[in-house]
Protein backbone atom coordinates (compact mmCIF):
# COMPACT_ATOMS: atom_id res chain seq x y z
CA UNK A 1 0.00 0.00 0.00
CA UNK A 2 1.56 3.33 -0.79
CA UNK A 3 2.22 5.98 1.91
CA UNK A 4 -0.36 8.29 0.43
CA UNK A 5 -2.94 5.55 0.57
CA UNK A 6 -2.33 4.49 4.24
CA UNK A 7 -2.19 8.29 5.21
CA UNK A 8 -5.98 8.45 3.19
CA UNK A 9 -7.32 5.54 4.85
CA UNK A 10 -6.44 7.00 8.72
CA UNK A 11 -8.38 9.73 7.96
CA UNK A 12 -11.10 7.55 6.66
CA UNK A 13 -11.35 5.61 9.46
CA UNK A 14 -11.00 8.69 11.86
CA UNK A 15 -14.20 10.47 9.88
CA UNK A 16 -16.33 7.41 9.93
CA UNK A 17 -15.90 7.07 14.06
CA UNK A 18 -16.57 10.67 13.72
CA UNK A 19 -19.92 10.26 12.21
CA UNK A 20 -21.31 6.91 14.13
CA UNK A 21 -23.84 8.75 16.13
CA UNK A 22 -26.44 7.01 18.40
CA UNK A 23 -25.21 3.81 16.99
CA UNK A 24 -25.68 4.61 13.50
CA UNK A 25 -23.24 4.81 10.61
CA UNK A 26 -23.70 7.83 8.51
CA UNK A 27 -22.13 7.12 4.95
CA UNK A 28 -19.69 8.83 3.50
CA UNK A 29 -18.30 7.33 0.96
CA UNK A 30 -16.96 4.42 2.78
CA UNK A 31 -18.51 1.18 1.07
CA UNK A 32 -19.87 2.94 -1.73
CA UNK A 33 -18.98 3.18 -5.20
CA UNK A 34 -14.93 4.02 -5.02
CA UNK A 35 -13.06 0.21 -5.72
CA UNK A 36 -9.57 2.22 -4.66
CA UNK A 37 -7.10 5.05 -5.26
CA UNK A 38 -4.24 4.80 -7.21
CA UNK A 39 -1.57 7.06 -8.37
CA UNK A 40 0.21 7.02 -11.96
CA UNK A 41 3.31 8.68 -12.70
CA UNK A 42 3.84 10.24 -15.86
CA UNK A 43 7.47 10.89 -17.04
CA UNK A 44 7.47 14.86 -18.07
CA UNK A 45 7.28 15.67 -22.20
CA UNK A 46 6.87 11.57 -22.85
CA UNK A 47 3.84 12.41 -24.60
CA UNK A 48 2.83 8.67 -25.33
CA UNK A 49 2.91 7.92 -21.57
CA UNK A 50 0.83 10.92 -21.25
CA UNK A 51 -1.54 9.62 -23.61
CA UNK A 52 -2.09 5.75 -22.56
CA UNK A 53 -1.98 7.33 -18.69
CA UNK A 54 -4.81 9.56 -19.73
CA UNK A 55 -6.79 6.71 -21.27
CA UNK A 56 -6.73 4.56 -18.16
CA UNK A 57 -7.67 7.22 -16.10
CA UNK A 58 -11.09 7.38 -17.99
CA UNK A 59 -11.22 4.10 -18.12
CA UNK A 60 -10.79 3.34 -14.32
CA UNK A 61 -12.80 6.40 -13.40
CA UNK A 62 -15.45 4.68 -14.92
CA UNK A 63 -15.08 1.40 -13.26
CA UNK A 64 -15.07 2.83 -9.70
CA UNK A 65 -11.84 3.76 -9.01
CA UNK A 66 -10.38 6.83 -8.13
CA UNK A 67 -7.18 7.94 -10.45
CA UNK A 68 -4.26 10.54 -9.74
CA UNK A 69 -1.92 11.31 -12.22
CA UNK A 70 1.38 12.83 -11.12
CA UNK A 71 4.31 14.15 -13.56
CA UNK A 72 7.63 13.48 -12.84
CA UNK A 73 11.16 13.01 -14.22
CA UNK A 74 11.90 9.32 -14.75
CA UNK A 75 14.31 9.20 -12.23
CA UNK A 76 11.87 10.31 -9.67
CA UNK A 77 8.79 8.31 -11.05
CA UNK A 78 11.20 5.07 -10.39
CA UNK A 79 12.43 5.83 -7.15
CA UNK A 80 8.64 7.20 -5.99
CA UNK A 81 7.77 3.70 -7.27
CA UNK A 82 10.13 1.83 -5.62
CA UNK A 83 9.23 3.42 -2.25
CA UNK A 84 5.38 3.20 -2.88
CA UNK A 85 4.92 6.65 -3.52
CA UNK A 86 3.37 5.56 -6.78
CA UNK A 87 1.43 2.91 -7.76
CA UNK A 88 2.79 2.32 -11.29
CA UNK A 89 4.20 3.60 -14.57
CA UNK A 90 3.09 3.40 -18.40
CA UNK A 91 6.16 4.22 -20.10
CA UNK A 92 8.99 2.33 -19.48
CA UNK A 93 10.47 1.73 -22.84
CA UNK A 94 13.01 -1.42 -22.57
CA UNK A 95 15.23 -3.27 -23.02
CA UNK A 96 17.62 -0.25 -23.78
CA UNK A 97 15.87 3.07 -22.73
CA UNK A 98 15.14 2.44 -19.26
CA UNK A 99 17.51 -0.26 -18.22
CA UNK A 100 19.76 1.63 -15.73
CA UNK A 101 16.54 2.20 -13.77
CA UNK A 102 14.95 -1.18 -13.83
CA UNK A 103 18.90 -2.48 -12.52
CA UNK A 104 18.63 -0.19 -10.12
CA UNK A 105 15.51 -1.15 -8.65
CA UNK A 106 14.54 -3.76 -10.26
CA UNK A 107 14.27 -5.53 -6.88
CA UNK A 108 11.13 -3.24 -6.20
CA UNK A 109 9.36 -2.71 -9.39
CA UNK A 110 7.15 -5.28 -11.38
CA UNK A 111 7.21 -5.67 -15.03
CA UNK A 112 3.68 -5.85 -16.11
CA UNK A 113 4.85 -6.38 -19.65
CA UNK A 114 4.62 -4.63 -23.22
CA UNK A 115 1.74 -3.02 -24.45
CA UNK A 116 3.22 -1.57 -27.32
CA UNK A 117 6.64 -3.44 -29.37
CA UNK A 118 6.75 -0.43 -32.25
CA UNK A 119 9.14 1.99 -29.57
CA UNK A 120 12.07 3.37 -31.66
CA UNK A 121 13.77 6.19 -30.84
CA UNK A 122 15.05 8.45 -34.26
CA UNK A 123 16.67 11.43 -35.92
CA UNK A 124 14.09 13.03 -37.93
CA UNK A 125 14.44 15.65 -40.97
CA UNK A 126 11.40 17.21 -43.07
CA UNK A 127 10.17 15.08 -45.53
CA UNK A 128 12.10 16.84 -48.60
CA UNK A 129 15.17 17.27 -46.99
CA UNK A 130 18.40 16.42 -49.33
CA UNK A 131 19.10 13.48 -47.30
CA UNK A 132 18.01 10.23 -46.37
CA UNK A 133 20.98 8.60 -43.43
CA UNK A 134 22.83 9.80 -40.42
CA UNK A 135 25.59 8.62 -42.62
CA UNK A 136 24.86 11.76 -45.17
CA UNK A 137 24.39 14.23 -42.09
CA UNK A 138 27.62 15.61 -41.32
CA UNK A 139 28.20 16.63 -44.68
CA UNK A 140 25.22 18.27 -45.16
CA UNK A 141 25.33 20.05 -41.63
CA UNK A 142 24.96 23.15 -43.41
CA UNK A 143 21.52 22.24 -44.72
CA UNK A 144 20.42 22.47 -41.06
CA UNK A 145 21.70 25.33 -39.88
CA UNK A 146 24.77 23.09 -38.32
CA UNK A 147 21.82 22.25 -35.73
CA UNK A 148 20.50 19.28 -33.88
CA UNK A 149 17.37 19.59 -31.85
CA UNK A 150 17.45 17.53 -28.70
CA UNK A 151 14.81 17.20 -26.08
CA UNK A 152 15.70 17.22 -22.08
CA UNK A 153 19.30 17.11 -21.26
CA UNK A 154 19.51 13.67 -19.20
CA UNK A 155 16.43 11.37 -21.41
CA UNK A 156 17.51 8.47 -22.74
CA UNK A 157 17.34 9.86 -26.04
CA UNK A 158 19.60 12.10 -25.10
CA UNK A 159 21.87 10.34 -23.90
CA UNK A 160 22.55 7.80 -26.34
CA UNK A 161 23.09 10.72 -29.02
CA UNK A 162 25.71 12.13 -27.25
CA UNK A 163 27.19 9.18 -26.65
CA UNK A 164 26.62 6.93 -29.03
CA UNK A 165 25.34 8.83 -32.56
CA UNK A 166 27.01 12.05 -32.73
CA UNK A 167 30.45 10.40 -32.35
CA UNK A 168 29.47 7.51 -34.42
CA UNK A 169 28.44 9.33 -37.25
CA UNK A 170 31.10 11.86 -36.99
CA UNK A 171 28.33 14.86 -36.17
CA UNK A 172 30.68 16.72 -33.86
CA UNK A 173 31.04 19.86 -35.99
CA UNK A 174 26.99 20.11 -35.24
CA UNK A 175 25.75 22.27 -32.18
CA UNK A 176 23.09 19.53 -30.36
CA UNK A 177 20.87 21.39 -28.58
CA UNK A 178 19.27 20.31 -25.77
CA UNK A 179 16.25 22.04 -23.72
CA UNK A 180 12.67 20.19 -23.86
CA UNK A 181 10.02 18.44 -26.20
CA UNK A 182 7.59 21.24 -25.93
CA UNK A 183 10.80 23.40 -27.08
CA UNK A 184 11.96 20.91 -29.50
CA UNK A 185 8.34 20.90 -30.98
CA UNK A 186 7.93 24.80 -31.17
CA UNK A 187 11.12 24.75 -33.33
CA UNK A 188 9.70 22.04 -35.30
CA UNK A 189 6.76 23.80 -36.26
CA UNK A 190 8.77 27.27 -37.03
CA UNK A 191 11.06 25.17 -39.14
CA UNK A 192 7.77 23.68 -40.98
CA UNK A 193 6.06 26.67 -41.12
CA UNK A 194 8.98 28.65 -42.86
CA UNK A 195 9.89 25.65 -44.99
CA UNK A 196 13.39 25.11 -43.36
CA UNK A 197 15.50 22.09 -43.00
CA UNK A 198 15.53 20.84 -39.85
CA UNK A 199 17.22 17.97 -37.89
CA UNK A 200 15.52 16.59 -34.57
CA UNK A 201 15.91 14.03 -31.92
CA UNK A 202 12.55 12.34 -32.01
CA UNK A 203 11.07 8.59 -31.06
CA UNK A 204 8.06 6.50 -32.51
CA UNK A 205 5.45 6.23 -31.34
CA UNK A 206 4.73 10.26 -31.66
CA UNK A 207 2.24 12.43 -32.64
CA UNK A 208 4.41 14.76 -34.41
CA UNK A 209 4.62 11.77 -37.38
CA UNK A 210 0.87 12.80 -38.02
CA UNK A 211 1.20 16.93 -37.78
CA UNK A 212 4.22 17.56 -39.97
CA UNK A 213 5.86 15.98 -43.22
CA UNK A 214 8.70 14.06 -41.44
CA UNK A 215 10.82 11.06 -42.28
CA UNK A 216 13.75 9.25 -40.30
CA UNK A 217 17.03 8.97 -41.21
CA UNK A 218 17.96 5.66 -41.92
CA UNK A 219 20.39 4.29 -39.01
CA UNK A 220 23.13 1.71 -40.86
CA UNK A 221 25.14 1.00 -37.69
CA UNK A 222 22.36 0.45 -35.48
CA UNK A 223 23.36 3.24 -32.94
CA UNK A 224 20.26 4.30 -31.89
CA UNK A 225 18.96 0.66 -31.34
CA UNK A 226 16.42 -1.52 -32.53
CA UNK A 227 12.92 -0.97 -31.61
CA UNK A 228 11.36 -1.66 -27.97
CA UNK A 229 8.77 -2.14 -26.21
CA UNK A 230 6.78 -0.01 -23.88
CA UNK A 231 5.99 -1.24 -20.46
CA UNK A 232 4.19 -1.33 -17.49
CA UNK A 233 6.15 -1.16 -14.22
CA UNK A 234 4.35 -1.31 -11.04
CA UNK A 235 4.94 -1.53 -7.65
CA UNK A 236 5.79 -4.98 -5.92
CA UNK A 237 2.38 -4.49 -4.05
CA UNK A 238 -0.13 -3.48 -6.82
CA UNK A 239 -1.04 -6.98 -7.88
CA UNK A 240 -2.31 -8.19 -4.68
CA UNK A 241 -3.55 -4.47 -3.89
CA UNK A 242 -5.06 -4.04 -7.31
CA UNK A 243 -5.52 -7.86 -9.19
CA UNK A 244 -8.40 -6.62 -11.30
CA UNK A 245 -6.40 -3.58 -12.50
CA UNK A 246 -3.26 -5.50 -12.70
CA UNK A 247 -4.57 -8.55 -15.26
CA UNK A 248 -6.22 -5.44 -17.18
CA UNK A 249 -3.06 -4.10 -17.58
CA UNK A 250 -1.06 -7.33 -18.32
CA UNK A 251 -3.55 -7.76 -21.20
CA UNK A 252 -3.29 -4.09 -22.26
CA UNK A 253 -1.78 -3.92 -25.90
CA UNK A 254 -2.37 -0.81 -28.21
CA UNK A 255 -0.68 -0.21 -31.56
CA UNK A 256 0.75 2.55 -33.37
CA UNK A 257 -2.13 3.65 -35.16
CA UNK A 258 -4.54 3.85 -32.58
CA UNK A 259 -2.25 5.69 -30.08
CA UNK A 260 -1.08 7.88 -33.15
CA UNK A 261 -4.71 9.13 -33.13
CA UNK A 262 -5.51 9.60 -29.65
CA UNK A 263 -2.13 11.12 -29.15
CA UNK A 264 -3.15 13.26 -32.67
CA UNK A 265 -6.70 14.61 -30.67
CA UNK A 266 -4.56 15.18 -27.63
CA UNK A 267 -2.02 16.97 -28.83
CA UNK A 268 -2.28 17.82 -32.63
CA UNK A 269 -6.09 18.95 -32.72
CA UNK A 270 -6.74 19.96 -29.11
CA UNK A 271 -4.39 23.03 -27.74
CA UNK A 272 -4.39 23.20 -23.93
CA UNK A 273 -4.26 20.44 -21.11
CA UNK A 274 -7.47 19.47 -19.90
CA UNK A 275 -7.38 16.20 -21.82
CA UNK A 276 -10.34 14.93 -20.10
CA UNK A 277 -12.93 16.02 -22.94
CA UNK A 278 -10.70 15.03 -25.18
CA UNK A 279 -10.79 11.55 -24.34
CA UNK A 280 -13.94 10.75 -23.68
CA UNK A 281 -14.55 11.52 -27.45
CA UNK A 282 -11.83 9.40 -28.71
CA UNK A 283 -13.10 6.67 -26.03
CA UNK A 284 -16.31 7.36 -27.93
CA UNK A 285 -15.36 7.29 -31.10
CA UNK A 286 -13.44 4.15 -30.16
CA UNK A 287 -15.90 2.59 -28.30
CA UNK A 288 -15.70 -1.40 -29.20
CA UNK A 289 -11.46 -1.19 -27.89
CA UNK A 290 -12.01 0.64 -24.76
CA UNK A 291 -14.36 -1.66 -23.85
CA UNK A 292 -12.03 -4.75 -24.35
CA UNK A 293 -9.57 -3.37 -22.23
CA UNK A 294 -11.21 -4.10 -19.14
CA UNK A 295 -12.62 -7.58 -21.00
CA UNK A 296 -10.21 -9.64 -19.11
CA UNK A 297 -9.69 -10.35 -15.59
CA UNK A 298 -9.22 -13.23 -12.54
Amino acid sequence: MTKRRIIAAGLALAGTAALLVNGALVQTGVGGSDKGHLTIAVFNGWDEGIAASELWKAVLEEKGYTVDLEYADPAAAYTGIAKGDYDLTLDTWLPLTHADYMETYGDQLVDLGAWNDEAKLTIAVNEDAPIDSLTELAANADVFGNRLVGIEAGSGLVTVTQNDVIPGYGLEGMEFVTSSTPAMLTELQAATDAGRDVAVTLWRPHWAYNAFPLKDLEDPDGLLGDAEGIHTVASTSFADEFPEISDWLEAFRMDNELLYSLEDAMFGAYDGDDYGPVVAKWVADNQEYVDSLTASGR
